[in-house]
């Protein structure tokens, strides 16, 4: 995504909603922190850990975990939810943390709030040689219809589509100390309530920067495709098709 003034509003959005984005919003399943962090891994930092979905995978994964979050208020619940973990205030462009001293740099859905040129230095510079760099996008499965549909109220464009999905391109850049990524989809489900549903839907950036009018009409919308896309089982919840999009590199 490109850095600018609307991207830095955006990006700082979240922590006006930080008890409510670590309600609502999933943290990726165990099998893509087994693929995206290798076993024996001892120091893993995280960039941008919010308020510590993949924070607290990463916890049992290894023994050391350094989550670097610059927003105070995710930061706070971040502490309090996963005091296993160091949690330390920090940017990507700006890591804090020693040259060569963590096995794996790890980043979930917060690559596109960096700016790119800044951050993959700093990358490279806090790796050990042939550390792991993974970044991952874990939620709502928006390549299924009727979760597209109801992600966008009914109203999605084809230009809206294509921003999404810049906001999962990773550019190493000519002469990149980083081999060729890999990439990898995990899927599954996840059940919930519309409810928690209409919850989620307003932890993203747009709709929690929407003036209040605008983003009760906006949750409204969800409610009525929610009503006429799924049927909630007999315990009043819905099997919500969930993804996690996975890349990694190692360091040369």
């Amino acid at each position: 995504m490109r850095q600018d003034a609307g991207t830095e509003i955006l990006a700082q959005s979240f922590g006006a909603i930080a008890r409510d984005y670590d309600r609502f919003r999933p943290g990726p399943p165990l099998e893509a922190v087994q693929w995206l962090v290798p076993s024996g891994a001892v120091d893993v930092l995280e960039i941008g850990a919010g308020t510590g979905g993949l924070t607290r995978r990463l916890v049992e994964r290894a023994p050391h975990v350094r989550a670097v979050e610059p927003d105070a208020r995710m930061r706070a619940v971040l502490r309090a939810r996963t005091p296993d973990a160091e949690v330390v205030a920090g940017r990507g462009e700006e890591i804090p943390a020693e040259d060569r001293s963590f096995d794996v740099v790890i980043g979930a859905s917060s690559w596109h709030w960096v700016d790119e040129e800044l951050a993959l230095p700093e990358v490279a510079r806090v790796l050990r040689p042939r550390g792991t760099f993974s970044l991952l996008w874990s939620g709502a499965d928006r390549s299924v219809d009727w979760m597209r549909s109801l992600w966008s109220g009914g109203r999605e464009t084809a230009a809206e589509e294509a921003r999404r999905r810049e906001r999962h391109a990773v550019n190493l850049g000519v002469g990149s100390p980083f081999h060729e990524p890999e990439r990898r989809v995990f899927r599954w489900t996840r059940r919930m309530t519309e409810d928690e549903l209409v919850g989620m839907a307003g932890t993203y950036s747009a709709v929690i920067t929407m003036g209040a009018a605008e983003r009760q009409e906006y949750l409204d919308s969800v409610r009525r495709v929610l009503a006429s896309h799924e049927a909630p089982n007999d315990n009043g919840s819905i099997e919500v098709p969930m993804r996690c999009l996975c890349w990694r590199t190692t360091l040369r």
